[in-house]
């Protein structure tokens, strides 16, 4: 049975989400042989390290929305690890670090946005049967 408990989640978020940052920097600076880098240096950081940075203050002030939509971030580093395992055999280990790390996150993530909107009372409002509409 999961916690009901934002503040799991919270933590859980946290513990996956500054090991992914800094695991990403190594992954695509120091641990990949330079003939594999496609891109230089600084466009390879831009574009793996900026969309991790994004949902930051959102995620450091613990606020729900920021958690929600962090998902759809962490779904592009999930499906990058899938497909690193495939076709990128020597690198396997990594990929599954990235897999486990945004996986993790991406349950922290909701867990917190689903428990913590719930105790603010955010949320989508059910909409009201009108009997008349029938």
């Amino acid at each position: 049975m999961m916690p009901t408990q934002p503040g799991f989640y919270r933590v859980l978020t946290q513990l996956c989400y500054w090991p992914l940052l800094a695991f990403v920097i190594l992954w695509h600076t120091m641990l990949t042989p330079d003939s594999s880098v496609s891109l230089p240096l600084p466009l390879a950081l831009l574009f793996w390290v900026v969309p991790l940075l994004l949902p930051l203050p959102g995620l450091v002030k613990g606020k729900p929305y920021t958690h929600a939509w962090f998902n759809f971030i962490l779904m592009f580093y999930f499906l990058h690890g899938l497909t690193a395992i495939y076709t990128h055999p020597d690198e396997f280990w990594y990929a599954v670090t990235e897999l486990l790390l945004t996986t993790g996150a991406f349950i922290g993530a909701t867990g917190f946005a689903r428990y913590q909107g719930r105790a603010l009372g955010l949320g989508l409002k059910k909409q009201k049967k009108n009997n008349s509409d029938d």
